[in-house]
């Protein structure tokens, strides 16, 4: 559903579920709502946490959307997309072809979480008919994350030669906004699923990558902490069925004996437990609370 409007909003950064504005403090959204999110969880302060987090991952984090109907919703956040490449990009940086930055950014939001290289990038522009340069569309890239909208994170490895050449992965600053701006048949909500703990991990960490093993299993998240340690992140929207399970858990141990990490995190949608593994232990454990966790409630 493209919705073509020019109707300006003010481009502010969003605001999460378990934050304000001014940056992420620890529970003060439920503090307001008198709920302690706090733990140990009862059983009716698990169910009222797991409400708030079934609306944010609904409605996103920008404050003005909330409460909103969501036909209304998904208008707002489409002119917020269009406010942002016009005002913040087109007109910042006078683009000639605006609409090949915006057939690129539709492209890419409705490629959340996936890998791209700027080849592809620029062949499918060439394919619609625009004659846009690679040096182009690597700027464009740049711009959309200088407008604090689409960011790349690179794999990681020493050499930054090779995090620049190969493949990177594409997110958005709020999940909400590719549910409104992407056809729904080409966006699943593993991959929001995905966007959403990017988000809570941009705001923590300055630097994010993604993981390929030796042998070709991708993690979706290392982050370089003190001490030369890794945290190791991997996302899977459910872990019920036995080959997802699996896939997902061989990834993880095998990136934690690469990189000598005892611990691992598998963040699901409501899934819950403890996995003992030759190379140390994966906690898998819902969005909600690692979100929570994140922010050392």
């Amino acid at each position: 559903m493209h919705l073509e409007t020019r109707q300006g909003y003010k481009t502010t950064g969003p605001i999460t579920l378990f934050s304000p504005p001014s940056g992420p403090v620890s529970g003060e959204h439920f503090n307001h709502q008198g709920v302690d999110a706090s733990g140990p969880f009862s059983t009716k302060k698990r169910l009222i946490v797991q409400k708030f987090f079934a609306q944010y991952f609904d409605t996103g984090g920008f404050p003005e959307v909330i409460g909103m109907k969501p036909d209304l919703r998904v208008k707002v956040h489409q002119e917020y997309f269009n406010a942002i490449l016009f005002r913040d990009i087109v007109e910042r940086f006078d683009i000639s072809h605006p609409k090949a930055l915006k057939d690129l950014a539709y492209r890419l939001i409705e490629n959340i979480a996936s890998l791209y290289s700027i080849n592809g990038l620029t062949a499918y522009l060439v394919s619609l008919g625009y004659k846009v340069p690679k040096s182009s569309v690597a700027n464009y890239l740049n711009w959309f994350e200088d407008a604090f909208f689409l960011f790349t994170v690179r794999l990681f490895d020493a050499s930054i030669a090779k995090r620049n050449v190969n493949p990177k992965k594409i997110y958005c600053v709020d999940h909400a906004i590719v549910s409104s701006i992407a056809s729904g048949i080409l966006v699943n909500s593993g991959h929001i699923l995905e966007n959403l703990v990017f988000e809570s991990l941009r705001r923590n960490y300055s630097e994010i990558f993604y993981y390929k093993t030796k042998t070709g299993r991708e993690v979706d998240f290392i982050i370089p902490l003190s001490n030369r340690e890794r945290m190791l992140v991997q996302v899977s929207e459910s872990m019920a069925r036995a080959q997802t399970r699996k896939r997902e858990i061989d990834a993880l141990s095998e990136a934690m004996a690469e990189m000598g990490s005892k611990h691992g995190q598998i963040v699901t949608l409501g899934e819950e437990g403890l996995v003992e593994t030759q190379n140390g232990n994966i906690e898998i454990l819902p969005a909600w609370k690692f979100l929570l966790k994140d922010y050392r409630i």
